[in-house]
């Protein structure tokens, strides 16, 4: 009798192949990022590309390591975290890029995120809104501890996960979340973070700024005083890319019960 997986040996939505894939995995919204991660890894090659889903494999510093853009939104990047468990991962650290919200936080510093408001459009629809959305403890320790390690500047606190990138038709709660301490928004973390808990998965968030106060949070003539494109933004998240992996190797460590002795990277 022929099985699915004889019959398509890939994933539907994702392109990925339906078992094999490494444990750990570094998700990013950009496949053009996706491709630049990939391309600090040692025997890295292109395992699927179909529409924002575009996927990497490779190994860093000898550890097995995919890494695989889901695009713009939470909706859409849930199924890729989906088909990715399918296929074998176990360990997620989203890579990402959001406006700060928390003074002192500087353009291409990095957040890691400990936790996320579920205002990301999806969620609501899988779990009551009552359920939190939480990095494993384990994933923040390893980022801060990487971070540091790379003398990186980085800040700890809860991220704002929403769906609208531009302002819409209601009043925002921003002041309200501002006078709480929230760190910073974005678009799909809380998605990752209540989809690996609910399924016994580890998840962690570091986000590289690309803008301050969320530059008013956007709008201003349509996106006109938003510019994520710059010098300081992408030495960022070439540096966050860096300790993402260092992160997953110092999970990855921790799993194994081996002491983790970081190679220095450049």
């Amino acid at each position: 009798m022929t099985t699915r997986a004889q019959e398509d040996p890939t994933l539907p939505i994702s392109g990925i192949p339906r078992t094999g894939l490494p444990h750990h995995a570094v998700v990013v919204g950009d496949p053009a990022r996706a491709a630049a991660v990939a391309g600090l890894l040692d025997d890295a090659k292109e395992v699927s590309y179909h529409r924002e889903y575009r996927t990497f494999t490779g190994t860093w510093q000898d550890l097995p390591v995919a890494v695989a853009s889901h695009g713009v939104g939470a909706p859409g990047a849930l199924c890729l975290f989906q088909e990715l468990a399918e296929a074998g991962v176990t360990h997620f650290i989203r890579l990402g890029t959001a406006g700060a919200i928390r003074p002192g936080i500087g353009d291409g510093d990095l957040v890691v995120a400990d936790a996320a408001v579920r205002d990301d459009g999806v969620t609501q629809q899988l779990i009551p809104a009552e359920y939190p959305a939480f990095a494993a403890p384990e994933a923040v320790l390893a980022l801060q501890r990487a971070a540091r390690a790379a003398q990186a500047p980085y800040h700890r606190g809860v991220v704002w996960t929403r769906a609208a990138f531009q302002p819409g038709f209601l009043p925002l709660p921003a002041e309200a979340y501002e006078r709480a301490g929230i760190a910073a928004i974005e678009m799909e973390l809380s998605a990752l973070y209540v989809f690996a808990s609910t399924r016994g998965l580890t998840a962690g968030g570091a986000l590289v700024v690309d803008g301050v106060n969320a530059d008013e949070l956007v709008d201003e003539e349509a996106t006109g005083g938003y510019d994520p494109h710059r010098t300081v933004v992408a030495d960022g998240v070439t540096r966050g890319a860096r300790i993402t992996l260092d992160a997953l190797r110092l999970l990855a460590a921790e799993d194994a019960g081996l002491p983790a002795q970081r190679t220095p990277t450049t």
